[in-house]
């Protein structure tokens, strides 16, 4: 019996955001096949519903915010479950983007934002959208209106909702801009209904974004499904940082049932704003990083960054106290030895087929 056949598919869930493609792909592509893992993906509404359904077992692993592992250690907003990472998805890759009113009043950064936030104090709110309450994206979204002199949800309010609401909600008038990932801010662009005015590239460049989340009890009982998992979407994840590429999983991505947004909308570069202003970095504005500059190493490195926005976000006293307090599992969560084993099965399966094909080539070219 082959390693597939010995379990039901494995669940792996996603949200329609543009920064799945690496799991669409792999199934599309035949990958997980490859590494003989029936997979079923499963299409959630938003990141809540991944942390439950992963918390409660209704999923194997799922496409997750870089900070879901450590808020689901920590028990934050949900019950308390030990999460942990062999994988990092992508890097950066969220936008800010602003109601074409706000632009046409004159709006082209925070700074800008708090003037006329100040002009209509006590007259009007204005309101932000993110995906996540402590999502990467509400990290950038914190991190640009600081720089521009405004409180978060203080002087600005903040709200959470699903990422393929935040279009329509923003189309209607009831928030004013969103921090998320693509097709959506360029889905409002092309409506005209924002404008694209930051990118975490700018902001927080190369900073973790997505990760593969399993339950840590699935890690330990289920590892060598979970290390070919790895295996096949570290190819998957190659694949998808070829420019090139970009045009054939914009079809992908398109399909009602992955992302379900126009195909030009997954060019994964920089939104020109209406006057063509150049983005702020001197370094090409590209959303998301699948794999280039060690991309899906789950380093030390990349769950400091990730641990320290945490910090800097908690305000209570009891998540104060909570963080020190499960220090010693925060460093467990992102695991490198996992995803060097899933590696070396990638190396393995890579010289297993040449050796296949030399050894078919040899078979044909043999006495008749």
């Amino acid at each position: 019996m082959n390693r597939g056949s010995e379990r039901q598919p494995l669940r792996l869930g996603f949200v329609p955001v543009s920064d799945c493609a690496p799991v669409v792909f792999a199934l599309e592509s035949g990958l997980f096949d490859k590494y003989e893992l029936p997979v079923e993906l499963r299409r959630e509404t938003g990141w809540a519903a991944i942390r439950d359904k992963v918390i409660e077992g209704e999923l194997d692993a799922a496409h997750a915010p870089a900070t879901l592992p450590f808020v689901t250690n920590l028990g934050i907003d949900s019950d308390r479950c030990a999460c942990i990472s062999g994988l990092v998805l992508s890097l950066q890759g969220n936008a800010i983007t602003l109601s074409r009113q706000l632009w046409d009043d004159g709006v082209r950064e925070a700074a800008t934002l708090r003037d006329r936030i100040y002009r209509h104090w006590r007259r009007r709110t204005y309101t932000l959208g993110v995906v996540f309450p402590y999502s990467p994206s509400y990290f950038v979204l914190r991190r640009w209106l600081i720089a521009g002199g405004i409180e978060p949800n203080t002087e600005i309010r903040i709200v959470t909702l699903p990422p393929a609401q935040l279009f329509p909600t923003l189309k209607l008038g009831y928030i004013d801009g969103f921090c998320a990932g693509e097709p959506w801010t360029s889905l409002a662009i092309e409506a005209q209904a924002g404008v694209c005015v930051a990118t975490s590239a700018e902001l927080a460049p190369r900073h973790p974004e997505k990760v593969l989340m399993v339950r840590r009890d699935f890690a330990e009982e289920r590892a060598s499904e979970h290390e070919r998992l790895i295996a096949a979407l570290l190819e998957a994840c190659a694949f998808c940082d070829r420019p090139e590429n970009r045009p054939l999983l914009g079809e992908i991505l398109a399909e009602p049932r992955y992302v379900n947004a126009p195909s030009n909308c997954f060019k994964g570069t920089f939104p020109t704003p209406p006057d063509n202003t150049p983005p702020a970095s001197s370094e090409p504005a590209i959303l998301e990083v699948f794999h280039r500059q060690k991309a899906n190493e789950p380093t030390d490195d990349k769950a400091a960054w990730l641990v320290a926005q945490l910090y800097e976000i908690m305000e209570s006293s009891l998540l104060k106290n909570l963080l020190p307090a499960r220090a010693p599992v925060l460093k467990n969560i992102f695991r490198r030895d996992i995803f060097e084993r899933a590696q070396a099965t990638v190396f393995d399966q890579t010289i297993a087929l040449r050796q296949e094909a030399e050894a078919y080539e040899a078979r044909m070219s043999g006495p008749g």
